[in-house]
């Protein structure tokens, strides 16, 4: 009998978990990865495996791990499961297709980088065939059942990627999402499920269903995990043509605590569907209520544009580019094909470009529609999934529920939206529910941060395990999207200057006062008319300080730079204190500036100074 990672409460296959346990000897790569395999044959009715690898399979990777450092890399021992339409070297990529099996000479760019930082693969994963599906149980290999009741369906395509980690058979695995293949089968099994800005993660080595909306998606027990996994397997990659650098306000180091208010938009009752689901309903109600306590303020947003881009996901031309993704097969062989999932793909090969076109045209003019609606907030939340089916249900009306699934989830790939899928509460059936946050493309990290705050504020298991997924950052983090800036001068609101925000996307966001430190000075020279906000201390009488009325202004941070840099001597960017305690980037100037200029401190302000002119 192998080790297994055993805690007062069970089995925990978490990230810190196992890296305690290598560090202090109680378990090594190899006794993990054999009590994985033990533990996968009580599970083989649950079909969550294509190809679990053997120990002599595993042992390629495992003698390559001796070689790497477990202090620098992070994902050292750390075992993770491949969605089988995700390459790994040496091993049958098949699409849950048996005829379409071929091996890749190479492992994925996302799996290899994930290698290099020290993850172990467990083996290729169940899937919807091709990726087409949102359910788990469109697989010759037979439907993959749900970790926590096996007559219920595990969501997919994903399907066998999401089990694995919600039994313990791997801390974190790779699926793909179009339509919300990295999101409902996180909901179905109490997980954390990033589906990340299209191009984050390359997509190189990946069977797309449709190659322009497809991306990877990591499914872990939480927002720790899930960050330290994100971090490994994403990068540019010029062999990927839709791939994309990554920013420096969406990087690892960005993920933490959101804390503060949060302005987040929901949907309308009367747009929400539950068809039925009365549980499902409830468990959502109830999360509002719980994140309302927990400082989240709600906002409606009009649900109307958003699910009419998701129909266009099936109802539209995009289904001819899983066709592609399946010829030669669909036209040779179709009878190979899962036969749900061909009465999806034929007629894929049918709808002429200009449908494509019009489809295109009407989806930018609606995405206007929903970004606008977006910016008012910190991001929108949406439940998951409407209802929780059983595996009888879906075999029953495999499309119509299929399509009923994907009511949450089928906008964003449509318009480049990134999203995160976390778990929120139980329904009154001891079955999972979760939420999903969506946010703008590149605010992944944004989004996971509130996640973050999520699962602290409402701790659930690790997927079906029976310890605690609570993430422990406590790192507090903003909104990396936008700087706040102050400004007293020529820069406020009506003032000559003041373009110079606008143009770049600012919007102000209240008026407020310094502290009572500091001095101000109208300085030589212009036009336009300038002050210089000096810090009163070193100055001679500190009693001469003021609380000076400011404005802040919210900028997006990609044009901070630009704006600093046009600022002229003896004026410059510095921290300012607010007369709430609190600082921010604002106007300062120079001492040396204020040489032949008019103090104006006692008028409290620029507006009064201007208004004493006149």
């Amino acid at each position: 009998m192998s080790m297994q990672l055993e805690t007062e409460n069970g089995l925990d296959m978490g990230f810190s978990a196992l890296r305690k346990a290598y560090q202090d000897g109680s378990a090594t790569p190899e006794s993990v990865m054999a009590g994985i395999r033990e533990r996968a044959a009580d599970y083989q009715d649950h079909n969550i495996w294509i190809h679990l690898l053997t120990e002599a399979e595993q042992a390629f990777w495992l003698n390559k791990l001796k070689d790497k450092d477990l202090a620098s890399h992070p994902l050292w021992g750390i075992p993770f499961a491949i969605k089988d339409n995700i390459d790994l070297e040496g091993i049958p990529t098949t699409a849950g297709c048996p005829e379409f099996a071929f091996t890749p000479t190479q492992s994925a760019k996302v799996v290899q980088q994930l290698i290099d930082a020290g993850a172990i693969p467990v083996g290729k994963t169940n899937l919807d065939q091709f990726a087409t599906g949102l359910n788990g149980t469109r697989s010759p290999m037979g439907a993959c059942h749900n970790s926590f009741n096996y007559d219920f369906i595990s969501g997919g395509s994903s399907s066998g990627s999401a089990v694995s980690v919600a039994l313990g058979l791997a801390s974190f695995s790779l699926g793909t999402d179009t339509a919300g293949s990295g999101r409902i089968p996180a909901c179905f099994n109490n997980l954390v499920g990033v589906k990340p800005s299209i191009g984050l993660l390359s997509a190189t080595g990946m069977l797309p269903a449709c190659r322009s909306l497809d991306c990877i998606t990591i499914f872990a027990y939480n927002t720790d995990d899930a960050n330290i996994a994100l971090a490994a397997a994403e990068g540019f990659d010029a062999t990927d043509g839709y791939s994309r650098a990554n920013p420096f306000d969406n990087q690892a180091r960005h993920y933490g605590l959101r804390t503060g208010p949060l302005k987040v938009g929901i949907i309308p009752a009367h747009q929400l569907k539950f068809f039925g689901d009365d549980s499902y309903q409830k468990a959502y109600l109830e999360t509002l209520d719980l994140l309302k306590a927990q400082g989240f303020e709600f906002q409606e947003i009009d649900y109307a544009p958003f699910d009419e881009i998701a129909q266009l996901l099936y109802e539209g031309p995009w289904v001819s580019e899983r066709y592609v993704a399946t010829q030669p097969l669909i036209e040779d062989n179709p009878e190979a094909i899962f036969p749900v999932v061909r009465e999806i793909i034929a007629p894929g090969g049918k709808p002429p470009a200009t449908a494509l076109f019009k489809a295109q045209y009407r989806i930018n003019d609606l995405k206007q529609i929903c970004l606008a609606q977006m910016a008012q907030v910190d991001c929108l939340l949406t439940p998951t999934a409407g209802r929780h089916f059983t595996v009888a249900e879906m075999l029953a009306e495999p499309i119509k529920h299929n399509s009923e699934l994907g009511y949450y989830t089928n906008f964003m790939n449509l318009i480049d939206l990134a999203s995160i899928a976390v778990p929120t509460v139980m329904t009154e059936n001891d079955m999972p529910f979760g939420i999903t946050l969506v946010g703008p493309t590149l605010s992944d990290r944004m989004l996971m941060s509130i996640a973050n705050r999520i699962q602290q504020a409402l701790p659930l298991k690790k997927g079906a395990l029976d310890v605690i997924a609570n993430p422990s950052n406590t790192t507090p983090v903003g909104n990396n999207q936008t700087i706040d800036v102050m400004v007293c001068g020529a820069h406020l609101a009506g003032q000559p200057l003041n373009w110079q925000l606008t143009e770049r996307g600012a919007t102000l966001k209240t008026k407020t006062t310094t502290a009572p430190v500091y001095r101000m000075y109208a300085l030589a020279g212009g036009p336009p008319l300038r002050p210089g906000l000096v810090l009163n201390t070193g100055l001679g009488d500190e009693e001469n300080g003021e609380a000076i009325e400011v404005e802040i202004w919210s900028m997006p941070s990609e044009n901070f730079g630009s704006f600093v840099a046009g600022i002229p001597a003896p004026l410059g960017i510095g921290k300012v204190q607010l007369i709430d305690g609190s600082s921010v980037a604002g106007f300062i100037c120079e001492p040396y500036g204020i040489e032949g200029a008019v103090e104006i401190t006692q008028l409290k302000g620029w507006r009064a100074y201007l208004a004493s002119l006149s």
